[in-house]
């Protein structure tokens, strides 16, 4: 990808350099980075919002990134941006289609910077098939952002008779996970920190909708997807076993963590069911839908480690989820109380 930087330095390097630009180094800003950069027609139309035909059921979204360091091995703020918003769309059964994107720029940020995240955001978007369609732009203070911080909405179609959500979670259904878990927290968390890890660990940050809709293409009656961000799996287990009210079962032994990432939360002191992931889902579907379901999966290269780990067991403690070790024990898996790793996202 090229990061070089289509406006002279000399000549625009200012604008990040002072806050409260406005006026007309604002707008250069605004039509030689951002709108070079993303391109969409309603983005080049220069109005105060974009005007979208849409018809049928729509998901909506919105998140906000504050990822500290901005790069990190496998990814950066921007790439997180887009694929974030529109995995979290996918999770709601919808194809992403369009994405905003708010920037909060501290000054002083270097514009070569600027430029190597709006590329790697436009990379990110064409990859996943959406156009990011109007946005924002704010420069604040020096020492108020951390360089950047982004904000996106994004808006998808969800076909008439899809309805994904907790509550369609019934007792027997299986639960499918695609993949290694943990890679991403480690990874910003060794970049933060400067940490020299004898194996290098890099974030799993990719965009789930093709997976996703590879899996509603084969015909998978899917009950509940949801994506392993903040919290990891074991968030993501209890905030589903609790708005179905149903008790879940998982199995350490089926829950893939690789030995880079088991070695480097032995060292910190972590548990890998709660460290945050990019890449990483499950899905709750019928017994008899679950062979389907990983065939099609482990066809794509975000899915061709999935596996089962557990299933909704019966409702003798609704809205638990309990967790059977490798070494034959049991025991109850919550939420972590506060943030095990901040800012990874």
């Amino acid at each position: 990808m090229e990061f070089d930087c289509p406006v002279p330095m000399t000549q625009y390097s200012n604008i990040l350099l002072a806050h409260g630009s406005g006026g007309t180094m604002m707008h250069q800003l605004i039509d030689k980075v951002f709108v070079a950069a993303f391109g969409s027609p309603e983005l080049k139309a220069g109005h105060d919002g974009a005007v979208l035909d849409v018809e049928g059921r729509i998901a909506m979204t919105t998140d906000s990134y504050v990822v500290n360091p901005l790069f990190f091995p496998g990814g950066d703020i921007g790439k997180l941006a887009i694929y974030g918003t529109c995995n979290d769309l996918a999770m709601c059964g919808a194809r992403p289609v369009y994405l905003t994107a708010g920037f909060i720029i501290e000054e002083g940020l270097p514009m070569e910077t600027l430029w190597r995240i709006v590329c790697s955001m436009r990379e990110a978007a064409d990859e996943t098939g959406v156009r990011i369609v109007t946005g924002d732009t704010k420069v604040v203070e020096r020492g108020k952002a951390d360089g950047v911080f982004i904000n996106t909405a994004g808006v998808g179609f969800v076909p008439d008779a899809r309805v994904i959500a907790p509550l369609q979670v019934s007792e027997g259904d299986v639960i499918i996970l695609n993949g290694d878990i943990g890679r991403h927290g480690i990874a910003v968390m060794a970049g933060r920190e400067g940490l020299s890890l004898e194996t290098a660990i890099e974030s799993d940050a990719a965009s789930l909708a093709g997976l996703v809709n590879d899996v509603f293409d084969a015909g998978v009656n899917v009950h509940c997807l949801r994506d392993l961000t903040r919290g990891g799996l074991a968030g993501a287990l209890v905030e589903i076993a609790r708005s179905a009210g149903v008790e879940v079962v998982v199995n350490e032994c089926d829950i893939p963590v690789t030995e880079p990432v088991r070695g480097a939360c032995e060292l910190l002191g972590l548990d890998p069911m709660h460290v945050a992931n990019e890449g990483r889902f499950i899905l709750f579907v019928p017994e008899n839908d679950a062979l389907n379901c990983l065939h099609c999966m482990r066809r794509n290269s975000l899915g061709e480690n999935a596996r089962i780990i557990g299933r909704v067991a019966h409702r003798q403690s609704p809205g638990s989820v309990r967790l059977n070790s490798v070494v034959g024990t049991s025991r109850i898996v919550e939420m972590i109380a506060g943030q095990q790793l901040p800012r990874i996202c």
